[in-house]
């Protein structure tokens, strides 16, 4: 028996010391994940303190510090030192830029910058050394991410000590309010050392002109190339107004070979390699763009306005690290006869929409109407196709925050820890007795609400983890949370607008006269809901429902300046507002968009002037649009009211592109009903929570992309940032060919999966690992005690030579290695089933089948008089 404890002990030691080795492929290629304090919420300076992101890791902010252009194609530049001095590498960018004001920036790398000013006029100069550019960006293109193991070596003794942004404004009629701007970049920086080395090739013309009214005008480049073997992975193209079509090859014995080809008038975005390329010492780097000249009256010639033209093909690459070079250049045309075997590819125009090329640029001469068209006839562009691609939201079916006992739900936001807060109103309801014809609450008698009205919920299990508002409030409305914590509230009751710490018992400050309904700086009338700009601290109120306007207060409560008027009669006005009754800030483009309930529709302001800027409207919405939420990344999230009698469209949640305005996808809850969605917000991993003042309940909704890869992804590389389950990372980083999408949608309609955070959880791995080892000691006493019942006095003997045997096994004896399955498909009763791979989805979802439709409802008025329509 010694023996066999002695033997099972080596054995467990060995599992131990395997499972203490393991480490996930998440923990090693580790990739951009957001802070709790959003980057692109913030308009930041070249003193951006490093974010942590781990222990090895951190980000860059690098943005503009809040600069206002004068005219139209300049081009300014701004710096950022590298905050530390070891070797690091950059593994993600991710770009905070919109195509309304920016037509494209560059990123260089290098050590001395022209200027040591905050920004400066970019014809001065980049850099005063040799710069290498790190990365490019137009016309709203999305993230890129680089395959797992490569990275841009920066810092260290050879490598960049400074980054330099290129901003270049085309036009600036989107500067008319004089507003500033903070395009920029955030970079995920790594201190693990990379096997692979990124770097980028640039092929460029300098010297084509294309002649007035010329159909067809070829741009050629070629170049030899004398170095150590290379990997492409992604390409870009980039050409003004005149460009067709955009091709690259690599040309070896004779045989041309496809890098990438695309239309510059298409997002210009890093696109995956199709097939893996190499290129060696000795081939030949070969593209060609194509013009054309007709409607131009003068020759075009290379340069950077808008009357010129480019011609460039951007290629990423990839060396082993000790042969690596961060930036190469081609810019002539060594074999211009080789250009007669091209592929007939290369002069095949593609196709793209005459609208939409108007939208490609943002230079002046091409968009001086644009503003004045309405989001409603934008054609879907071409980035949605990439971003958007199987894009869709369903609902958590195992979320238990379904059955959370609750008021009327009014109101939802994400606290800085990203957990749901949500406000209800208890035991008060809003019917037709709530108010007089005067908007005076009639209801007094009750006293205020004696339940705790803002719970905290934990996001993953739908625990209470801390609820407050006791005695506070009548009929709870408006919810929103601040950068640093402090809940906003509105309550319709006392006409009034209150922030409270998330442990306060009384508010902080108070705006409105309590029970009080008016229209002027010190009144409102059934305010609705509050923003706050996490920048400047300003504060936004929807007024509301029997007043139609935002009133703007600063950060410690003074009136500034309030827009908007009553809709009048006929087809509602820019401007105009039916029930202003959620507001949504869109700090990316510095604006707030408004739920206008009443007239359907979403309208956007500019923060600092309340300037229109858009109004996004579809038939789909119905007659009333309830709320909007907003994630950095450009995604707009949306419910609507339920129908009237006759109307068709449904009571749903709406997924919109915010550049476009156009809807990318729709969703319904599979447990109970909408009935009246009175509020949604969303978090950026796109999960996304709607609360129903009827139907009293919360619904959890999550991104089927959590599940499947819904980005462009050849070759390694993803163009849309994600995140995925750990079985489909680990798939992935054995091959770079992509998953199948209909393959994974199978997967979906069989299994929930449900992952809190991506990676393999130490614990689990431990745990299951040890299992195997308990199973063998069982099975060990088992045998040791039969064998003592059979055999009496030679037990000893005989279980040190089963013991043996069994141990045998597992050192390989005889069988050529470890292999559980093998050994217990020995064993009669036992298959392999149980140490087949490890699958992380769980069971098959459930339908709840009770609707859960509370009596007591939120009162909603027919539609003449439209006003009266509550919630």
């Amino acid at each position: 028996m010694a023996g066999l404890v002695n033997n099972l002990l080596i054995l467990f030691l060995v599992f131990q010391n395997s499972c203490l080795g393991y480490r996930s492929p998440l923990s090693v290629f580790k990739r951009y994940k957001d802070t709790t304090r959003p980057l692109s919420n913030e308009c930041l300076g070249n003193n951006r303190p490093v974010i942590p992101l781990g222990l090895t890791d951190f980000a860059l902010d690098i943005r503009m510090p809040g600069v206002t252009p004068k005219q139209s194609d300049t081009y300014l530049c701004m710096s950022l030192h590298l905050p530390v001095d070891e070797e690091a590498y950059v593994v993600d960018f991710k770009p905070h830029a919109s195509m309304d004001t920016v037509h494209h920036m560059l990123l260089f790398g290098c050590n001395m910058p022209s200027s040591t000013e905050n920004y400066w006029d970019c014809d001065e100069g980049t850099c005063t050394d040799k710069s290498n550019i790190l990365y490019a960006w137009a016309r709203n293109a999305p993230p890129t991410k680089l395959p797992s193991g490569v990275g841009f070596k920066v810092g260290g003794k050879t490598g960049s000590k400074y980054f330099v942004l290129q901003v270049h404004y085309g036009d600036i009629s989107a500067f008319r309010d004089n507003h500033k701007d903070c395009s920029g970049v955030t970079l995920h920086l790594t201190h693990q050392k990379q096997p692979l080395i990124a770097g980028m090739y640039l092929m460029m013309s300098v010297n084509t002109v294309i002649p007035p009214g010329e159909k067809v005008v070829d741009a050629d480049i070629a170049c030899h190339y004398k170095r150590y073997p290379m990997h492409l992975f992604a390409y870009r193209v980039h050409t003004h107004r005149l460009g067709k079509v955009v091709s690259g090859y690599r040309v070896r014995d004779g045989q041309w070979t496809l890098i990438g080809r695309q239309s510059p008038q298409l997002p210009q975005a890093f696109y995956p390699v199709e097939q893996p390329v190499d290129v060696s010492f000795g081939d030949i780097l070969a593209a060609r763009c194509v013009f054309s000249g007709e409607g131009r009256m003068t020759e075009t010639h290379i340069g950077g306005t808008a009357s010129d033209e480019m011609c460039n093909f951007y290629i990423m690459y990839y060396m082993e690290a000790k042969h690596a070079v961060s930036y190469m250049t081609c810019t002539q045309n060594v074999n211009p006869e080789m250009f007669r075997n091209i592929p007939q590819e290369a002069n095949i125009p593609i196709s793209v929409k005459p609208d939409m090329i108007m939208m490609t640029h943002g230079h002046h001469e091409e968009n001086k109407n644009a503003a004045k068209s309405s989001l409603l006839q934008q054609p879907k562009r071409e980035e949605e196709e990439i971003l958007d691609q199987d894009f869709h939201i369903e609902e958590a079916v195992d979320w238990p925050g379904i059955n959370i006992k609750l008021g009327q739900v009014s109101g939802l936001a994400l606290d800085p820890e990203y957990n749901l807060v949500l406000f209800h109103r208890g035991d008060h309801v809003w019917d037709e007795n709530s108010f007089d014809s005067r908007f005076v609450y009639q209801q007094r008698g009750l006293g205020p609400i004696e339940q705790n009205t803002i719970l905290v919920i934990d996001p993953s299990n739908a625990a209470v983890l801390h609820s407050t508002g006791k005695n506070l409030f009548y009929l709870p409305h408006g919810l929103s949370i601040d950068k640093d914590g402090y809940y906003w509230v509105t309550d319709v009751a006392l006409h009034q607008v209150f922030k409270l710490g998330a442990h306060d018992k009384a508010p902080l400050l108070t705006l409105g006269m309590a029970l009080q309904p008016g229209n002027d700086k010190n009144h409102f009338c059934q305010p609705t809901d509050v923003a706050v700009d996490p920048i400047t601290g300003t504060i936004y109120v929807s007024d509301g429902y029997c007043n139609s306007r935002i009133v703007q207060f600063s950060p410690n409560g003074l009136f500034i300046m309030q827009w908007g008027e009553e809709t009048s009669s006929g087809t509602p006005k820019s401007g105009q507002f039916l029930i202003p009754h959620s507001l949504a800030l869109i700090p990316d483009f510095a604006q707030l968009c408004v739920a206008d309930r009443g007239n359907g529709r979403i309208q956007c302001f500019r923060l600092e002037t309340g300037e229109f800027t858009k109004e996004i409207k579809h038939k789909s919405f119905g007659r009333e649009l309830f709320a909007v939420s907003y994630v950095p990344g450009g995604l707009l999230f949306a419910v609507n009211g339920k129908p009237y009698p006759g109307d068709l469209e449904p009571v749903q949640g709406f997924v919109m592109n915010f550049s476009t305005g156009e809807i990318i996808d729709t969703f319904v809850p599979v447990r109970k009903n909408f009935e009246m969605p009175h509020d949604i917000v969303a978090s950026e991993d796109k999960t996304v929570y709607v609360g129903d003042a009827h139907a009293r309940t919360v619904w959890k909704f999550v991104s089927s992309e959590k599940m499947e890869h819904r980005s462009v992804k050849k070759a390694g590389i993803e163009v849309q940032e994600i995140k995925e389950a750990e079985t489909i990372v680990e798939a992935r980083l054995k091959n770079n060919n992509p998953i199948s999408s209909d393959a994974l949608k199978k997967q979906e309609k069989q299994h929930l999966v449900q992952q809190a955070n991506t990676g393999v959880s130490f614990v689990l791995i431990t745990t299951l690992l040890i299992i195997p080892i308990v199973v063998l000691l069982a099975i060990a006493v088992f045998i040791w005690w039969r064998k003592t019942m059979v055999y009496g006095a030679d037990a000893d003997h005989k279980v040190d030579s089963g013991s043996g045997r069994i141990l045998g096994r597992f050192r390989g004896k005889g069988t050529g290695g470890l292999n559980l399955g093998n050994f217990f498909a020995s064993r009669k009763g036992y298959s392999r089933k149980g140490f087949d791979r490890l699958s992380t989805e769980g069971s098959d979802q459930e339908k709840d089948e009770d609707d859960g439709t509370d009596s007591e409802e939120e009162y909603s008025a027919p539609p003449p008089p439209p006003v009266t329509s509550s919630s």
